[in-house]
Protein backbone atom coordinates (compact mmCIF):
# COMPACT_ATOMS: atom_id res chain seq x y z
CA UNK A 1 0.00 0.00 0.00
CA UNK A 2 1.38 3.53 -1.17
CA UNK A 3 1.73 6.03 2.43
CA UNK A 4 0.63 9.14 1.95
CA UNK A 5 2.52 11.66 1.36
CA UNK A 6 5.88 9.68 1.94
CA UNK A 7 8.42 11.47 -0.01
CA UNK A 8 8.81 15.37 -0.88
CA UNK A 9 11.44 16.24 -2.83
CA UNK A 10 12.76 19.81 -2.02
CA UNK A 11 15.04 22.08 -4.85
CA UNK A 12 16.75 24.97 -3.96
CA UNK A 13 16.89 27.06 -7.11
CA UNK A 14 18.50 30.27 -9.16
CA UNK A 15 18.29 31.11 -12.91
CA UNK A 16 18.34 26.86 -13.52
CA UNK A 17 16.21 26.89 -16.76
CA UNK A 18 19.11 24.46 -18.26
CA UNK A 19 18.96 22.09 -15.73
CA UNK A 20 15.72 22.18 -13.84
CA UNK A 21 13.19 19.84 -16.79
CA UNK A 22 15.71 16.85 -16.03
CA UNK A 23 15.90 16.85 -12.40
CA UNK A 24 12.08 17.19 -12.22
CA UNK A 25 11.67 14.81 -14.80
CA UNK A 26 14.08 12.04 -13.17
CA UNK A 27 11.86 12.12 -9.69
CA UNK A 28 8.12 11.99 -11.34
CA UNK A 29 7.64 9.00 -10.00
CA UNK A 30 9.27 9.02 -6.90
CA UNK A 31 8.40 12.14 -5.41
CA UNK A 32 4.39 12.63 -3.64
CA UNK A 33 5.21 16.15 -3.64
CA UNK A 34 7.81 18.52 -5.26
CA UNK A 35 8.48 21.72 -3.45
CA UNK A 36 11.13 24.31 -5.54
CA UNK A 37 11.70 27.40 -2.81
CA UNK A 38 13.03 30.05 -5.68
CA UNK A 39 15.82 32.51 -5.68
CA UNK A 40 13.07 35.80 -5.92
CA UNK A 41 15.83 37.62 -8.18
CA UNK A 42 15.51 34.29 -10.73
CA UNK A 43 14.80 35.99 -14.11
CA UNK A 44 14.60 33.07 -16.79
CA UNK A 45 12.00 30.26 -17.43
CA UNK A 46 12.72 28.06 -13.95
CA UNK A 47 9.82 29.08 -12.21
CA UNK A 48 7.29 28.56 -15.34
CA UNK A 49 9.07 25.12 -16.01
CA UNK A 50 8.81 23.88 -12.34
CA UNK A 51 4.85 24.64 -12.05
CA UNK A 52 4.02 22.67 -15.59
CA UNK A 53 5.55 19.78 -13.89
CA UNK A 54 3.38 20.18 -10.96
CA UNK A 55 6.24 21.13 -8.19
CA UNK A 56 4.98 23.59 -5.42
CA UNK A 57 7.25 27.30 -6.44
CA UNK A 58 7.82 29.56 -3.44
CA UNK A 59 9.33 32.69 -4.86
CA UNK A 60 11.76 34.11 -1.77
CA UNK A 61 14.52 36.22 -0.89
CA UNK A 62 18.16 34.73 -0.78
CA UNK A 63 18.92 34.24 3.11
CA UNK A 64 21.89 31.91 2.21
CA UNK A 65 21.58 28.06 1.79
CA UNK A 66 20.88 26.82 4.91
CA UNK A 67 18.20 29.15 5.50
CA UNK A 68 16.75 28.28 1.92
CA UNK A 69 16.61 24.39 3.20
CA UNK A 70 14.71 25.31 6.29
CA UNK A 71 12.69 26.98 4.37
CA UNK A 72 12.27 24.23 2.04
CA UNK A 73 11.72 21.54 5.45
CA UNK A 74 8.59 24.04 6.76
CA UNK A 75 6.97 24.01 3.29
CA UNK A 76 7.37 20.46 2.51
CA UNK A 77 4.19 17.99 3.65
CA UNK A 78 5.70 14.33 3.05
CA UNK A 79 7.56 12.19 6.41
CA UNK A 80 10.82 12.14 4.57
CA UNK A 81 12.22 14.80 2.21
CA UNK A 82 15.03 14.53 -0.77
CA UNK A 83 16.58 17.61 -1.00
CA UNK A 84 17.99 18.10 -4.59
CA UNK A 85 19.87 20.67 -6.90
CA UNK A 86 18.64 21.20 -9.76
CA UNK A 87 22.12 20.41 -11.81
CA UNK A 88 21.46 16.79 -9.97
CA UNK A 89 19.51 13.37 -11.30
CA UNK A 90 18.25 11.02 -9.56
CA UNK A 91 19.19 7.78 -11.31
CA UNK A 92 16.05 5.01 -11.44
CA UNK A 93 18.76 2.76 -9.24
CA UNK A 94 18.53 5.59 -6.50
CA UNK A 95 14.69 6.13 -7.15
CA UNK A 96 14.51 2.25 -6.36
CA UNK A 97 16.25 2.28 -3.05
CA UNK A 98 14.55 5.17 -1.87
CA UNK A 99 11.36 3.52 -2.38
CA UNK A 100 12.61 0.03 -0.55
CA UNK A 101 13.83 2.21 2.28
CA UNK A 102 11.40 4.20 3.23
CA UNK A 103 8.29 1.11 2.80
CA UNK A 104 10.27 -0.50 5.45
CA UNK A 105 10.63 0.81 8.96
CA UNK A 106 13.69 2.75 8.42
CA UNK A 107 16.11 2.44 11.71
CA UNK A 108 18.17 6.21 9.96
CA UNK A 109 16.62 9.75 10.57
CA UNK A 110 18.92 10.77 7.32
CA UNK A 111 20.86 8.87 4.48
CA UNK A 112 24.28 9.45 2.70
CA UNK A 113 23.82 9.20 -1.20
CA UNK A 114 27.08 8.90 -3.44
CA UNK A 115 26.93 10.85 -6.23
CA UNK A 116 28.97 10.82 -9.14
CA UNK A 117 30.11 14.33 -10.28
CA UNK A 118 29.97 14.88 -13.96
CA UNK A 119 33.38 17.18 -15.12
CA UNK A 120 33.51 18.10 -18.81
CA UNK A 121 30.80 14.91 -18.73
CA UNK A 122 33.20 12.59 -17.77
CA UNK A 123 32.42 11.23 -13.83
CA UNK A 124 35.57 11.21 -11.89
CA UNK A 125 37.51 8.60 -9.64
CA UNK A 126 39.81 10.94 -8.14
CA UNK A 127 40.63 13.70 -5.96
CA UNK A 128 37.74 13.65 -3.26
CA UNK A 129 35.32 13.94 -6.34
CA UNK A 130 34.23 10.46 -5.62
CA UNK A 131 32.22 8.88 -3.86
CA UNK A 132 31.37 12.35 -2.63
CA UNK A 133 28.72 11.10 -0.18
CA UNK A 134 25.89 13.89 0.51
CA UNK A 135 23.26 14.02 3.32
CA UNK A 136 20.34 14.03 1.33
CA UNK A 137 17.35 12.23 2.44
CA UNK A 138 15.91 13.35 5.90
CA UNK A 139 13.12 12.69 8.45
CA UNK A 140 11.64 15.78 8.27
CA UNK A 141 11.07 16.37 11.49
CA UNK A 142 14.64 15.17 12.68
CA UNK A 143 16.70 17.53 10.71
CA UNK A 144 17.39 21.31 10.47
CA UNK A 145 20.29 23.39 8.80
CA UNK A 146 22.94 25.38 11.13
CA UNK A 147 22.19 28.90 9.52
CA UNK A 148 25.67 30.26 10.45
CA UNK A 149 27.50 27.99 7.83
CA UNK A 150 27.24 29.72 4.49
CA UNK A 151 28.47 27.19 2.73
CA UNK A 152 29.08 23.23 2.28
CA UNK A 153 25.94 22.88 4.29
CA UNK A 154 24.36 19.38 5.87
CA UNK A 155 21.67 18.86 8.20
CA UNK A 156 21.93 18.16 11.80
CA UNK A 157 19.95 15.09 12.87
CA UNK A 158 18.48 14.18 15.86
CA UNK A 159 18.95 10.39 15.58
CA UNK A 160 21.24 7.77 13.87
CA UNK A 161 22.05 8.29 10.29
CA UNK A 162 22.77 5.30 7.43
CA UNK A 163 23.96 5.17 3.73
CA UNK A 164 22.29 4.34 0.02
CA UNK A 165 24.12 2.49 -2.54
CA UNK A 166 23.01 3.57 -5.51
CA UNK A 167 23.76 7.43 -7.27
CA UNK A 168 22.92 10.52 -7.53
CA UNK A 169 24.56 11.74 -10.63
CA UNK A 170 25.63 16.26 -10.53
CA UNK A 171 26.15 17.45 -13.50
CA UNK A 172 29.39 19.78 -11.54
CA UNK A 173 31.08 21.87 -14.20
CA UNK A 174 30.73 21.76 -18.40
CA UNK A 175 32.45 24.57 -19.25
CA UNK A 176 36.02 26.16 -17.47
CA UNK A 177 34.21 29.22 -16.90
CA UNK A 178 31.42 27.72 -15.21
CA UNK A 179 34.21 26.36 -12.55
CA UNK A 180 36.03 29.54 -12.35
CA UNK A 181 32.82 31.77 -11.16
CA UNK A 182 31.46 28.53 -8.95
CA UNK A 183 34.34 28.33 -7.14
CA UNK A 184 34.87 32.22 -6.95
CA UNK A 185 31.47 32.37 -5.09
CA UNK A 186 32.53 29.56 -2.74
CA UNK A 187 36.00 31.22 -1.76
CA UNK A 188 34.17 34.65 -0.85
CA UNK A 189 31.39 32.49 1.25
CA UNK A 190 34.07 30.47 2.67
CA UNK A 191 35.98 33.28 3.59
CA UNK A 192 32.69 35.14 5.45
CA UNK A 193 32.21 32.12 7.15
CA UNK A 194 35.59 32.22 8.53
CA UNK A 195 35.36 35.81 9.43
CA UNK A 196 32.13 34.60 11.44
CA UNK A 197 34.53 32.34 13.20
CA UNK A 198 36.95 35.12 13.99
CA UNK A 199 39.25 33.66 11.65
CA UNK A 200 41.93 36.29 10.19
CA UNK A 201 44.62 35.73 6.99
CA UNK A 202 48.25 34.77 7.95
CA UNK A 203 51.09 35.56 5.68
CA UNK A 204 51.70 32.43 6.05
CA UNK A 205 48.35 31.15 4.16
CA UNK A 206 48.99 31.86 0.99
CA UNK A 207 51.40 29.82 0.74
CA UNK A 208 50.32 26.79 2.97
CA UNK A 209 46.90 26.23 2.02
CA UNK A 210 47.00 26.05 -1.98
CA UNK A 211 50.26 23.76 -1.40
CA UNK A 212 48.06 21.59 1.40
CA UNK A 213 45.08 21.47 -1.06
CA UNK A 214 46.82 20.38 -4.34
CA UNK A 215 48.90 17.86 -2.27
CA UNK A 216 45.58 16.55 -0.19
CA UNK A 217 43.49 16.61 -3.76
CA UNK A 218 45.96 15.09 -6.23
CA UNK A 219 48.27 12.51 -4.33
CA UNK A 220 46.51 12.21 -1.27
CA UNK A 221 42.77 12.06 -2.86
CA UNK A 222 43.82 10.27 -6.19
CA UNK A 223 43.50 13.02 -8.30
CA UNK A 224 46.11 12.00 -10.56
CA UNK A 225 43.86 9.16 -11.52
CA UNK A 226 41.70 11.61 -13.89
CA UNK A 227 44.44 12.66 -16.21
CA UNK A 228 44.69 16.34 -17.41
CA UNK A 229 40.89 17.18 -15.85
CA UNK A 230 42.37 15.61 -12.44
CA UNK A 231 45.48 18.14 -12.88
CA UNK A 232 43.52 21.04 -14.12
CA UNK A 233 41.25 20.43 -11.70
CA UNK A 234 43.55 20.20 -8.38
CA UNK A 235 45.80 22.87 -9.36
CA UNK A 236 42.36 25.44 -9.58
CA UNK A 237 40.63 24.46 -6.36
CA UNK A 238 44.34 24.86 -4.86
CA UNK A 239 44.56 28.21 -6.29
CA UNK A 240 41.06 29.19 -4.21
CA UNK A 241 42.63 28.19 -1.76
CA UNK A 242 44.76 31.17 -1.90
CA UNK A 243 42.25 33.41 -3.29
CA UNK A 244 39.65 32.66 -0.15
CA UNK A 245 42.03 33.83 2.27
CA UNK A 246 42.72 36.93 0.40
CA UNK A 247 38.57 37.69 0.71
CA UNK A 248 39.04 36.85 4.16
CA UNK A 249 41.08 39.42 4.73
CA UNK A 250 38.94 41.71 2.65
CA UNK A 251 36.19 41.46 4.77
CA UNK A 252 37.58 41.41 7.87
CA UNK A 253 39.09 44.93 7.24
CA UNK A 254 35.77 46.06 5.81
CA UNK A 255 34.33 44.23 9.42
CA UNK A 256 37.01 46.47 11.42
CA UNK A 257 36.00 49.54 9.54
CA UNK A 258 32.29 49.02 9.96
CA UNK A 259 31.85 46.96 13.09
CA UNK A 260 28.23 47.29 12.51
CA UNK A 261 28.16 45.03 9.36
CA UNK A 262 29.04 42.00 11.73
CA UNK A 263 25.46 42.65 13.72
CA UNK A 264 22.44 40.47 12.58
Amino acid sequence: MHHAMLLSVAIIARDEQRHIADCLASVRNLADQIVVVLDDRTVDATETICRSAGALVFREPWRGFPAQRNLALARCRSQWVLFLDADERVTPDLALEIQEVLRGQPAAVGYWVPRHNLFFGRALRGGGWYPDHQLRLLRRDAAGYDEQRLVHEFAHLDGPDDYLHAHLIHINIEHMRELWIKQARYALAEARTLAVQGRRTRLRNYVGAPVREFVRRYIRLGGWRDGLIGLILCATLAWFELVKFACLRLVAATKLQHPEATKG
